[in-house]
């Protein structure tokens, strides 16, 4: 079974630090340590405050150019020092060429300490519900004409069809039947009727950093970032929450921006693409694993 796809250039500490005393000697005095290497992007800390976000793949090289054309655009919207809600988005503070063996941008972002909420018990992360609908409704704002468009994310939920049924059909999914009639279902809801508006893209537990006092303390990861369909991030309410904590994330999120029933039937959909895609292709990382358990058991929770 395929998991995270390999890595076609390995990143490591030596690789980035000889990027970053190239390109920006200023900082070539930090010390630079890997922190994770996920399937797209590998990423190191360099010293206290920054951190460094390289492709590890051809196909994630486009994810970085994104976030660099787009997250300065949207950041000033998203003002997160301006009303005390203390979330961060990692609007890049340097920007990496290509060089040497190395093909790709990269990028120099801040380092948000915390940790993953993927770590922490899905009953522990209700409240992040509140700050997290409050980020994602300054998110979902109507997107220009020249706004990425994201070929697996933001579009109509029955263009991931063919990839849902083959995860449920693998004989890796529990209780497949119930969600193949869920997965009927949903993609009936008719689709969004527009316009077009940013969505983050990928927003689960582990793109989001947690403080030490369980509060939200960023939204990372933009690399997904898409126009479309906003149902896509609000699949998090089942990735992310359980009941309890769903209900917090919902009622905020509508009384900010009164997402109808056919957009939240499409979040359910999403939830189930997927808890499909990390149930059926994270044997390799044991949390990723259980997060997929856990969606799709919030979906058929409802």
């Amino acid at each position: 079974m395929a998991d995270r796809p390999a890595a076609e250039i390995e990143v490591t500490a030596a690789l980035a630090a000889r990027l970053v005393a190239e390109q920006h000697p200023d900082l070539a005095h930090l010390p630079v340590r890997l922190v994770t290497s996920g399937w797209d992007n590998a990423v190191l800390r360099l010293g206290p405050d920054l951190a460094l976000r390289l492709p590890r793949r051809q196909q994630a090289a486009q994810l970085v150019l994104n976030e660099q054309r787009w997250l300065p655009v949207l950041a000033p919207a998203l003002a997160p020092e301006t009303d005390g809600d203390g979330v961060g988005v990692p609007v890049p503070v340097r920007v990496g060429l290509p060089s040497g063996g190395y093909p790709w941008g990269w990028s120099i972002v801040p380092w948000f300490a915390g940790r993953s909420a993927v770590t922490v018990p899905a009953h522990e992360r209700a409240a992040l519900a509140e700050p997290l609908a409050q980020i994602l409704a300054r998110v979902h704002v109507p997107a220009p004409a020249e706004a990425p468009v994201n070929p697996v994310r933001g579009g109509a939920l029955a263009s991931r069809t063919e990839a849902v049924s083959g995860r449920l059909a693998s004989g890796l999914i529990a209780d497949a039947d119930r969600l193949r009639e869920l997965w009927d279902e949903f993609v009936r809801a008719p689709r969004w009727p527009g316009p077009p508006v940013w969505a983050h893209g990928d927003v689960h537990p582990g793109n989001l950093v947690v403080r030490d006092d369980g509060g939200l303390r960023a939204l990372v990861d933009f690399g997904d970032i898409t126009s479309g369909d906003p149902a896509t991030d609000l699949a998090t309410a089942w990735l992310t929450f359980d009941p309890a904590g769903r209900e917090r994330f919902r009622s905020r999120i509508d009384a900010l921006r009164a997402y109808d029933d056919h957009v939240w039937t499409r979040a359910r959909g999403w939830a189930l693409c997927m808890g499909t895609a990390l149930a059926a292709h994270s044997d390799d990382s044991p949390a990723y694993a259980e997060l997929g358990a856990h969606t799709l058991e919030q979906v058929l929770v409802g």
